[in-house]
């Protein structure tokens, strides 16, 4: 025999008592809507921050995904990961993730938009990578989902209508001399766009990892009528 389904105000009520013992746990009272990330993004998000309610698209990189993570963790917000089986607890650690307020459902199938829009409830930073193509309708739902709890998503693939769209455009990696060595450090480009003039034509140059293996800004970012500028290769070093 199947166990019937719970009542909508007993599901109700689970989600708030979820929601309650997250809050309660986490280290700072979070009242504003900024949404603390990494130094390295100061010139590249519009604002500086992440903002509650939105939509962050991210294409190319899941470092670039464990670096916007990393402020937001720190600052004492949970986060959660679905569908990244390449996100490793180390390298999170490294770049800053609090691995005690870190859930991960690396493989959660075809159910993915269920589990990213039922843990978007409760955790208020979500990344997900989506499986297959993302219709405008599931998007616009689970968009407004995230603006009703004043949640983050951060989505490692396309998402329709994303607020904020972060692209690595190129990259670069320092230390390997001819025939030998190892990597170091790799150096992108990364590109912005999305809604909103202050989201249109910013772009910056990150070390993602630099030698800390978490995430270094290498130089300012350009206007936008600035032509794209190629990416240098980084110095190199001996030993």
């Amino acid at each position: 025999m199947s166990a019937s389904p719970l009542p909508q105000a007993s599901r109700l009520d689970r989600v708030g008592e979820l929601q309650s013992r997250i809050r309660g746990m986490e280290a700072t009272r979070l009242d504003s809507r900024a949404v603390p990330t990494h130094p390295a993004f100061a010139d590249v998000l519009p604002g500086g921050t992440l903002r509650e309610g939105t939509v962050v698209q991210v294409a190319g990189s899941t470092s670039l995904v464990m670096a916007l993570l990393a402020g937001a963790s720190q600052s004492g917000r949970w986060a959660a990961v679905v569908g990244l089986p390449d996100f490793g607890v180390e390298a999170a650690a490294r770049f800053g993730i609090a691995l005690d307020r870190l859930v991960l459902v690396p493989d959660p199938g075809g159910q993915w938009l269920t589990v990213a829009a039922t843990l978007a409830e409760v955790i208020p930073v979500v990344a997900v990578r989506p499986s297959g193509r993302v219709s405008p309708a599931e998007a616009s739902r689970l968009a407004a989902r995230i603006r009703q709890r004043g949640s983050v998503l951060v989505a490692a693939g396309d998402w329709p209508g994303a607020d904020t769209v972060l692209e690595v455009a190129a990259s670069e990696w320092a230390g390997l001399e001819p025939g030998h060595g190892a990597l170091r450090e790799r150096e992108v480009e990364v590109r912005v766009g999305g809604r909103g003039e202050l989201a249109r034509g910013r772009r910056a140059r990150l070390r993602l990892p630099e030698r800390g293996l978490a995430a270094a800004r290498a130089s300012a970012a350009e206007g936008a009528d600035a032509p794209l500028a190629p990416v240098l290769p980084l110095e190199r070093r001996a030993g």
